[in-house]
């Protein structure tokens, strides 16, 4: 029990370190969304790996009534992952978020509705979503990435890499 405080600790701690506007950690407890909705996250996907389904899913679908962000229980997600401003954010079931990443608002890490299984994205360590951003299907976007406002991306994207734009098919 003492490991899950502490890791809720390092998470408000990380809120306070990278948003300026955070004055101190217990704001960062009591007033910001992307906190709640990680804190939901954690103790729904507890109940997920203990299979215990429409409990986990009833406590995301709380979260995302209360916060404007949408995980789902069974999306893993790492250490320290930074949520600003989250409203509109939607993680799908078989996503995946390494450790210190930054997710702004309106973002997506959906599927396309073509695959059966692994559906929805991995991104490695350090990687910067940025606002409106879709990372669709079961893709992966390396470490150090940054990952352009509104942009697309339907292909893996290799370490150290800025990305932005949507693709054109040729035609």
């Amino acid at each position: 029990m003492a490991n899950v405080f502490k890791g809720l600790y390092e998470d408000a701690k990380n809120f306070k370190e990278k948003d300026p506007a955070c004055r101190s950690i217990i704001e960062a407890i009591m007033l910001y969304p992307g906190f709640h909705a990680i804190l939901f996250h954690r103790i729904a996907h507890f109940l997920y790996r203990k299979k215990l389904f429409f409990l986990a899913r009833l406590i995301s679908q709380i979260s995302r009534h209360i916060t404007g962000i949408e995980i789902h229980p069974g999306a893993k997600i790492g250490k320290k992952l930074f949520i600003d401003h989250g409203m509109g954010i939607v993680i799908g079931e078989t996503a995946t978020i390494g450790d210190n990443c930054t997710i702004y608002h309106n973002t997506t890490l959906g599927g396309t509705g073509k695959d059966k299984d692994k559906r929805h994205p991995d991104l490695a360590n350090n990687v910067m979503v940025g606002s409106g951003a879709k990372i669709l299907g079961p893709i992966k976007i390396g470490n150090n990435v940054k990952i352009g406002a509104n942009s697309v991306v339907l292909k893996d994207v290799p370490d150290d890499v800025t990305i932005v734009g949507i693709p054109r098919e040729n035609s």
